[in-house]
């Protein structure tokens, strides 16, 4: 893994990799495009984005990316228990959860190649004034991806119990008298 990550440092300062000649940042000028409307600018979206774990303040980077990572890790089993070819057997929910695990680990390895290709600053935008101290260093993307996966795996699992048992909720629904 660290040679991959020496080889992507070092094609960061050619100037003959396409790579390095194909990033486009955005030009902070109306007459380009980027511009801010009344529903990018609102007060209630700014404060949304604001409240994202990605841009609230005062989060280390493991925990902003164990926040992201239990949303995800949670809601992919979902789609995943609902459209595999085995959802009518009684595997469906193990393929689910194996599949939304392996998704949540080829995502943390992007989010870690990333990392090592030396991304540029975050800009501010109009919805996220200031982004976060978290994702301008290669550690700070670093533990991002470590509690991606780890919040992840975390979620998917808890997605799957409930998926697993919702046989034994319905008889306590029953039980109660709520069902």
């Amino acid at each position: 893994m660290t040679k991959l990550v020496d080889k992507i440092e070092r094609s960061n300062s050619s100037p003959t990799d396409l790579r390095n000649q194909e990033v486009i940042y955005p030009v902070r000028d109306s007459q380009y495009g980027d511009l801010e409307t009344p529903i990018n600018s609102s007060v209630f979206v700014r404060r949304f984005v604001g409240n994202l774990s990605a841009y609230r303040p005062g989060l280390s980077p493991l925990r902003r990316g164990l926040e992201v990572g239990l949303a995800h890790g949670y809601l992919l089993v979902g789609p995943f228990a609902k459209f595999n070819p085995l959802r009518y057997t009684e595997s469906g929910t193990l393929v689910a959860l194996l599949s939304t695990l392996g998704l949540v680990l080829i995502s943390s390895v992007l989010i870690v190649l990333y990392a090592a290709s030396n991304p540029p600053k975050p800009l501010s935008a109009t919805a996220a004034p200031t982004p976060p101290d978290a994702f301008q260093s290669k550690k700070g993307w670093n533990d991002y991806a470590k509690g991606f996966l780890l919040g992840g795996a975390v979620g998917a699992i808890a997605a799957y119990f409930i998926l697993a048992n919702f046989d034994v909720y319905g008889n306590f629904l029953t039980l109660i008298g709520a069902k």
